[in-house]
């Protein structure tokens, strides 16, 4: 069965690692690894962390880009790219640029798309922007549902996708993040850029990303004076910042966090440093007593670990997550933020009640129960004839939880 796998972006790689990783390793896949080249350098990292190799690079990433040029790029050609591979099925993951325009020429080819991490919403078409429009799109065309909860089976049940073609799997970042950590503890691991004996260090530390469009200009420049009033009254925690490789992100967070980390008044506790490889990421993650974010992904796959997590955004798509009591969305008010991060910094039992609560986004057999998924949808037959499963799936397909009802939920609350 060939499948070809389209992304090119750090979290599609990470996503998609496991999925490649199995699929190589099963007689009956041939699986077909296509990228684009989207974030190069950040994919590169990644690619290399889960040993991996592409088997065609598009190299598509030019600087100053806009999403239409890209898009424009990105069609062309993956429409060639198909045209000459052939696949039976295409997967794409999340719902960047890659994976609309690769879920749009695998349609146009009448090849058949498997969506994973589908059914995500904010119901805000420009929160976040363009990944809303993106994944919603996708959702119109893509004949495999991979919803990562029962809510987003919900979402997209109410926008009228057949339930028949949705199978709620968990999310593969779980997989991935569960091999790593599992890798990392036979490692001795060093953090480039931290002062020596800080990661082996008993001091709490807060870990902090960001790169969303949506928050450019203003959103930055309030979470980063945010961070400095934080780092301000807690002298004795540590900041970590691996600040993300786009100008916009990198002009404040070096304008306001920069002068600061250098100023003598100031204890030293922020620490700036370049984006990390995905397994020092990990264990950053680990090593964190609390994560400061506006990702996706680590909404998902902090929780695993026992952090707390709060998204400096207004939306999460991740719904479920908030549900489960895993992460606190705080918006991007400098008050807010501060607010927020001093109650889980100061009181243990806000504190325990956040790192205490239940992963909703997996168990690490999403990749199990997704390729069980595929081979069914190819194969029928050969699934129904095989008394012994191909892969370690934990129940029949037939008994995926697509349709049951936990609970009802209003997408404008």
């Amino acid at each position: 069965m060939k499948v070809s796998l389209i992304f090119g972006t750090r979290p599609e790689a990470i996503k998609f690692a496991p999925v490649i990783r199995a699929m190589r390793k099963s007689e009956r896949f041939e699986p077909h690894v296509c990228v684009t080249g989207q974030h190069r350098e950040m994919l590169d990292q990644v690619m290399d962390c889960f040993e991996l190799t592409s088997d065609v690079d598009l190299a598509l990433m030019r600087s100053n880009q806009t999403l239409g040029g890209l898009s424009s790029r990105l069609m062309e050609k993956l429409d060639q790219y198909l045209r000459d591979q052939q696949p039976e099925l295409v997967l794409v993951q999340g719902d960047t640029a890659t994976a609309f325009v690769g879920a749009l020429a695998a349609y146009y080819q009448r090849i058949p798309v498997g969506h994973l991490e589908a059914g995500l919403r904010t119901f805000n078409l420009y929160s976040p922007w363009p990944e809303e429009g993106n994944r919603a799109l996708i959702s119109r065309i893509a004949d495999l549902h991979f919803a990562p909860t029962q809510m987003e089976a919900q979402f997209l049940e109410r926008e009228g996708i057949d339930s028949k073609k949705i199978f709620v799997t968990g999310n593969t970042v779980v997989d991935a993040l569960l091999w790593m950590t599992e890798r990392l503890e036979k490692t001795k691991v060093t953090i480039p850029g931290l002062p020596v004996g800080l990661y082996e260090s008993d001091q709490p530390l807060v870990l902090i990303t960001g790169h969303r469009r949506e928050n450019f200009g203003e959103g930055f420049a309030s979470m980063c004076r945010a961070i400095a009033r934080l780092a301000k009254r807690f002298p004795g925690v540590q900041f970590v910042y691996p600040v993300h490789l786009n100008p916009r992100v990198r002009k404040p967070v070096f304008d306001i966090l920069g002068k600061i980390g250098s100023a003598k008044q100031w204890s030293g506790n922020i620490h700036i440093i370049e984006p990390l490889a995905y397994d020092k990421f990990v264990a950053m993650m680990d090593r964190s007593t609390l994560i400061l974010t506006d990702s996706g992904g680590i909404q998902e796959e902090a929780p695993s670990l026992g952090k707390p997590v709060l998204v400096m955004r207004d939306t999460t798509e991740r719904q479920q997550a908030v549900l489960a009591g895993t992460v606190k969305l705080v918006g991007t008010c400098e008050q807010t933020i501060v607010r927020e991060a001093t109650r889980l910094l100061a009181v243990q039992e806000a504190y325990d009640e956040m790192a205490q609560a239940h992963n909703p986004y997996g168990d690490g057999f999403t990749t199990a129960r997704l390729m069980y998924i595929c081979e069914s949808f190819l194969r029928p037959e050969r699934v129904l004839e095989d008394t012994t499963p191909s892969f370690a799936h934990p129940t029949p397909i037939s008994q995926l939880p697509v349709r049951e009802q936990t609970h009802e939920l209003d997408p404008a609350a």
